[in-house]
């Protein structure tokens, strides 16, 4: 009986080491979001943080700043959902589709 709590043990860090590693990997990959044909984009990382946020000229009118900020609203939400399912998909490799709350 032994023998099986320590083997759960073992596979229980095998997969923190592996979360760990994941969670590294995620602060490196970028995903995009952009709206109005490009008029802004959005880029974020994996740990779904806002790294870079650009805006094209033609984009600001200054008679109607409610469409830059649906603009910038859009293109935050398709680059933040892209890099949620994104990490769900690589978090669900590792857990088997074992839900493990807080991690992501």
């Amino acid at each position: 009986m032994n023998g099986g709590y320590g083997n759960i043990m073992l596979q229980a860090k095998r997969m923190q080491a592996q979360i760990k590693s994941l969670q590294d990997a995620l602060e490196l990959r970028e995903f995009e979001g952009a709206a109005g044909g490009g008029l802004v984009r959005v880029v974020v990382d994996g740990r779904q943080k806002v790294r870079k946020l650009e805006i094209t000229p033609e984009a600001i009118n200054p008679e109607d700043l409610g469409e830059l900020a649906d603009l910038i609203q859009a293109a935050t939400n398709m680059a933040l959902s892209a890099s949620h399912e994104h990490s769900q998909a690589e978090m669900k490799k590792i857990t088997g589709g074992m839900s493990l709350p807080g991690l992501f």
